[in-house]
């Protein structure tokens, strides 16, 4: 998953390099940009909602473990901070 994100990255920067007219290539990084903030918000939001999963059975400090965190960052999470 990891690498097919890589690379999707590496070719939306490889189309505007390829982009002579400056204008036209700020206007496709900036859809670019839009694409991968929104993006980031919807994993933030699914981080948060595993953080809350995890806790229905379990002490923060048992959810950051799970999640490689202290639990003082996965109650964080869980909040989406």
């Amino acid at each position: 998953m990891t690498d097919a994100l890589d690379t999707a990255i590496d070719e939306a920067l490889q189309s505007l390099a390829d982009i002579d007219d400056p204008v036209e290539r700020y206007q496709v990084s900036r859809r670019i940009r839009t694409s991968i903030e929104s993006g980031s918000a919807a994993l933030k939001q699914t981080q948060a909602d595993i953080a809350l999963e995890l806790k229905t059975s379990r002490s923060w400090r048992e959810v950051g473990l799970l999640m490689g965190v202290t639990g003082a960052r996965a109650e964080q999470i869980s909040k989406g901070k």
